[in-house]
């Protein structure tokens, strides 16, 4: 499995939401650079512009690469048009984000007056592209069953944050067992999860990282800056890239 190169820092978290999960798909297809390329028709050159987070891929790329794999590429074209959006300093085109998460073709606008009805359009339109950006994150950051977390108790925000996850507590049951340590809360072993991200996997991935000696601070379930930082020491006594994400080289260190 490759060992991946750290993202460009100032790569956009939507973009870098894609990148991570092209580069998930490319590991468990077991292809080298030269072999993905062959099967997709784009060059190894672009894949590894692609994958390094360098520049974005073609949605034709990204269907392509999810055709190798044998995904549905549903929710990796979702991303993408996320990650475009961030990747031009464009708005997400609502109409195209809901289509592409659910698969379903939104009717045509009602009529409306010239200068309400341009109020009243962006309006919506926020409100979708907002929608469709968490639902992309609910999926990506939901538990090893599929659905997304369920509403937590409320806590005071740290000052500064913005839309900041909600907070809770979880209880670590460490065990051993079959040669691999488990917290009790998730059995993934290659979820992606980064800072951002929330849930009973982000929960399971900070009890591990406290009993590997690199305390996250609460276990909370939300992957904020000390659980970054308590994953990049790890990363880097392990010899791993330090990217601060937890990927399934990642599980393979907090889990053996």
């Amino acid at each position: 499995m490759s060992r991946w190169k750290a993202l460009p820092a100032g790569l956009d978290p939507r973009a870098r939401h894609l990148v991570v999960s092209l580069r998930r798909l490319k590991d468990h297809s077991g292809l080298s650079m030269r072999q993905l390329a062959a099967k997709t028709g784009y060059s190894t050159s672009s894949w590894e512009r692609y994958l390094g987070g360098r520049s974005l891929p073609p949605k034709e790329a990204v269907e392509a690469v999810a055709a190798v794999a044998g995904e549905d590429p549903t929710r990796l074209l979702a991303l993408w048009e996320v990650a475009s959006a961030a990747w031009t300093g464009r708005r997400t085109d609502p109409a195209a984000t809901d289509t592409a998460v659910t698969g379903t073709t939104p009717g045509p606008p009602a009529r409306r007056g010239p200068a309400r009805g341009l109020v009243i359009t962006g309006v919506a339109a926020f409100v979708l592209v907002v929608a469709s950006a968490a639902l992309l994150v609910a999926r990506i950051a939901g538990d090893d069953d599929g659905q997304a977390r369920p509403p937590a108790v409320s806590s005071a925000a740290p000052a500064g944050a913005a839309a900041s996850p909600t907070a809770t507590s979880y209880t670590c049951r460490i065990e051993r067992v079959g040669g691999q340590w488990f917290a009790g809360l998730s059995r993934t072993r290659d979820a992606i999860l980064l800072n951002g991200h929330a849930g009973a996997q982000v929960a399971e991935a900070q009890c591990l990282l406290r009993r590997a000696g690199f305390p996250p601070g609460d276990i909370d379930g939300i992957y904020g800056p000390r659980t970054e930082r308590a994953v990049q020491r790890l990363q880097q006594r392990a010899g791993l890239v330090v990217d601060g994400i937890v990927g399934p080289h990642t599980w393979g260190a907090l889990r053996g």
